[in-house]
């Protein structure tokens, strides 16, 4: 952020601007929304785009990232709300359908948990990869959830779900958590 504020104010319109852009088209289109589309709309050429955003994944995650933070958030409030197996499959719940209705956020959180992947290694992935964790050992302390499985496979195995209830049109996503869970519980 502080290189956006030392940005001069044209240059820091532009940038905020195509990050507002970058977030409805994104949302609206997905992960492979034209670039050149978000340019025009933001009002600006191409090359300011790649000038701010050297990549189609950097564009993703910065347009995203406070999405990715209020879900990290989100994941505090939760566990403080409801009983720590609860909590997991609530705070999935939300990820899940957020994966469904926001073009972009689904390609964005599978980068969080790849293995190898740059990303996961970025404010994005140290987030949704923390809380899932913190949610993961207090299921797995209150012996809701089997002591064997780490945040990251529970991301992994929520994404595919999220995959899986697209297919159904995206409404099937609470069975295939409770089905997740009832499979991932202890003995």
């Amino acid at each position: 952020m502080a290189q956006v504020r030392s940005m001069r104010a044209d240059a820091r319109r532009n940038h905020e601007r195509l990050l507002k852009v970058a977030a409805e088209v994104f949302a609206e289109q997905g992960e492979r929304a034209s670039l050149d589309e978000i340019a025009k709309r933001a009002g600006v050429g191409s090359g300011t785009l790649y000038r701010h955003f050297p990549t189609r994944h950097a564009l993703l995650e910065a347009a995203y990232v406070g999405r990715i933070q209020a879900l990290g958030a989100r994941a505090d409030e939760i566990a403080v709300e409801l009983p720590p197996g609860e909590a997991l499959v609530a705070w999935l719940g939300e990820i899940g359908l957020g994966m469904i209705q926001v073009g972009g956020l689904k390609a964005l959180l599978g980068s969080a948990v790849t293995d190898g992947d740059s990303f996961a290694a970025t404010v994005c992935g140290v987030t949704v990869q923390a809380a899932a964790e913190k949610l993961v050992r207090a299921a797995v302390a209150e012996g809701s959830l089997r002591g064997d499985v780490s945040g990251v496979e529970v991301l992994r195995l929520a994404h595919g779900l999220a995959t899986a209830s697209e297919l159904g049109g995206g409404r099937d996503l609470a069975r295939y958590l409770r089905l997740l869970m009832e499979g991932l519980h202890p003995g």
